[in-house]
């Protein structure tokens, strides 16, 4: 089978069920931010794979990124395409719940905002919770116009919130200087 298909050189792509649509469509930029998400989860989980302490963070990290093919399915179902993919079921949200209050629990309470930086992995975890805070904007608009799936959106919400917590807990982690926003 050819990597390319030629069918989308004037603009368009398919959705699952076999709508054809502009790549420049609501639901396509959704699931391609998504797409975006997944990838830099995946090099986040590369980065941190080396260090056997953070196995349970890598373990759920995979998990995290089987769940977003999900979201990306939901996401790029057409008019006839609905059928074709399950919905995301809700212990997925609860389960990111509980993930991110052990993550809070290791680490002290703050008050402020924190400043990304101090690690490279500690980064990568800042850039992949403004890349799913964009994701997210992108999927509620794709639902505004067309509707998707209610979980999918909650765990987009919640995801961003994980990658925050466990930014957090890897600053402790590598013992970097957790820097706070003072205005």
């Amino acid at each position: 089978m050819k990597i390319y298909t030629k069918t989308g050189d004037k603009g368009t792509t398919s959705l699952v069920g076999g709508e054809r649509v502009f790549k420049t469509d609501e639901r396509v930029e959704a699931y391609g931010s998504v797409d975006e998400l997944a990838a830099f989860t995946a090099l986040l989980c590369d980065n941190m794979r080396s260090d056997a302490a953070l196995t349970p963070y890598v373990d759920d990290l995979n998990r995290i990124l089987s769940r977003l093919m999900t979201v990306e399915a939901l996401l790029a179902r057409g008019k006839s395409g609905c059928e074709k993919v399950a919905p995301l079921a809700p212990e997925a949200v609860t389960w990111l719940e509980g993930r991110i209050d052990a993550l809070q629990a290791a680490v002290p309470p703050i008050d402020k905002f924190t400043i990304p930086g101090g690690n490279a992995v500690v980064s990568m975890c800042h850039v992949c919770r403004t890349v799913c805070r964009r994701a997210e904007r992108a999927a509620l608009r794709a639902d505004e116009k067309y509707g998707t799936d209610a979980e999918a959106l909650m765990f987009l919400n919640r995801l961003s919130d994980y990658f925050y917590a466990l930014g957090r807990m890897l600053t402790a982690h590598y013992e970097v200087d957790e820097t706070l926003w003072i205005p």
